[in-house]
């Protein structure tokens, strides 16, 4: 209004007296179309802060270089100035000047373009629920930044195993493999860094770069926006694919749910593209290298001695063998879901694996040899504990030790051995079998297991085989417990 009344003649003194402004600020008004705002013509000047801004200045930068929940705050900034060196200001101006530090140091960014065929890796972490049990999931994540498409694939734990495992599945899931991949500096990848920058890779890492052919690549350590595509990815697969809390039977059931996850996902057309994850992924699989004929055994491998009580340790957890190999050196190759044994050539024991620390994985068949000769410890053999077989073992087992006693029990252990050899439902139908003929014998179970096994009828006639005992098994009657009390003696 002040422009346009002096635009039809009104001067500058009359336009301030007609709109109560000052002259000089009608001046200001006709020489700027646009307000131009507060101009400030000398830095702000702080005497009592001024004296003090270099070791503030100090504390910050050294604090760079210390743990992030360990560095100094406004706060106590302020203490430390008031008590070590004689600051006599007010906390809000040191408040504001550490504000103002830290946007003049923040880390500015360069603009990234990606190019068809490269990968990032990483692991992240979310609660689960598996089998019942609510416990904490480490999941694999690949990230194709060209295209955004993604594998993600959960785990126990984030061992070296659980990465090589999840490149082998993210490589079969593409069907193609990238020229290179953008790690972290994750101990399970890197032994050591050299004083040049140089990475010295873990075994099992470099062998799996070795059969895939894949140049590996690093981010600086502690900066996960070096490889901001996967961190992003680790974000979005959290939010998206563990809230509400994912409860699955198996941890084989889980990561089925999560590959499909995956591949919907690649229908989805993202923020600044005209091409959905999809279409884009085609760009990067042409850039891709096929997969190898084989894919590379993700497994850790490491040798052994077996104790005297029939175990191996593998990382604070012991894994039982059959005792025929006691004292024995073996080979030891730990999957993510499973631990294999080995001696020579041969595979002696397949166990799941643990993630316990200081447990004990017992196959109560390695031990039935043994407690066959040492009959007296059949009771408190802690391999047997928990062993769930079905009721019809139970049952032998009760009738033989009734019939025959220390004996009997050593027979139904000569039972359970038919287990060595022959499957668990073919010895159970032989069992029910034989407690229905009432042929209580450990020869009448291995026939009729033969039998089964060769499909053919049983000849197993208890008069002809007078071996073979009938057990009778008869009610007693209450009244001949009488005879025990002193009224009933009489």
């Amino acid at each position: 209004m002040v422009r346009l009344a002096c635009a039809e003649g009104m001067s500058q003194r009359e336009a301030a007296r007609h709109f109560g402004i000052s002259r000089d600020s009608v001046r200001k008004i006709l020489a700027f179309s646009v307000p131009p705002g507060y101009r400030r013509s000398a830095p702000i000047k702080r005497p009592k802060l001024d004296g003090f801004t270099g070791i503030i200045d100090q504390w910050l930068s050294e604090d760079r270089e210390r743990p992030r929940k360990q560095r100094h705050t406004a706060k106590r900034i302020f203490e430390r100035l008031r008590d070590e060196h004689g600051y006599a200001g007010g906390y809000t101006i040191i408040k504001d000047y550490v504000r103002e530090h830290g946007r003049r140091h923040r880390e500015v960014f360069v603009p990234l373009t990606h190019t068809p065929g490269h990968a990032q890796a990483d692991f992240g972490e979310a609660v689960v629920v598996i089998g019942g049990v609510e416990q904490k999931a480490h999941f694999f994540a690949l990230d194709l930044p060209h295209s955004d498409a993604c594998y993600v694939r959960a785990y126990p734990a984030a061992t070296a195993e659980a990465w090589m495992d999840g490149h082998v599945h993210a490589f079969a899931f593409f069907g193609a493999v990238p020229q290179s991949i953008l790690y972290d500096n994750d101990r399970c990848l890197v032994a050591k860094i050299e004083p040049d920058g140089t990475r010295r890779r873990a075994k099992l890492f470099s062998e799996m770069l070795s059969h895939y052919v894949i140049r590996d690549r690093y981010g600086r350590p502690g900066k996960g926006n070096d490889k901001g595509a996967v961190e992003g990815l680790v974000g979005y697969s959290r939010r998206n694919f563990m809230v509400p809390i994912p409860t699955f039977p198996t941890w084989d059931t889980f990561n089925d749910w999560l590959e499909e996850q995956c591949r919907k996902r690649q229908n989805d057309k993202l923020r600044g593209h005209s091409e959905t994850i999809g279409e884009r992924l085609q760009r990067d699989l042409e850039a891709m290298a096929p997969l190898p004929v084989t894919p590379f055994e993700a497994c850790d491998q490491a040798s052994g001695r077996v104790n005297s009580l029939a175990l191996v340790r593998y990382k604070t957890n012991d894994y039982s063998v059959p005792v025929a190999f006691g004292y024995r050196d073996v080979w030891i190759r730990a999957y993510v879901d499973r631990v294999m044994i080995g001696c020579g050539g041969e595979v002696i024991a397949q166990h799941g694996r643990s993630y316990d620390r200081e447990d004990m994985i017992f196959d109560p068949i390695h031990y039935l040899p043994l407690l066959e000769k040492k009959i007296g410890a059949f009771e408190q053999a802690a391999p047997l504990a928990g062993w769930d077989l079905p009721k019809a073992f139970a049952t032998l087992q009760r009738l033989m030790e009734a019939r025959l006693l220390k004996a009997g029990r050593r027979e139904y252990v000569q039972v359970l051995r038919l287990l060595e050899t022959f499957e668990m439902d073919e010895v159970h139908a032989a069992v029910k079998t034989a407690l229905q003929m009432g042929a209580i014998s450990f020869d009448a179970v291995k026939h009729l297991v033969l039998c089964r096994v060769e499909r053919r009828p049983p000849r197993l006639d208890l008069d002809v085989y007078p071996f073979l005992p009938r057990a009778t098994v008869t009610t007693t009657s209450a009244a001949s417990y009488m005879c025990l009390t002193t009224r009933g003696a009489t």
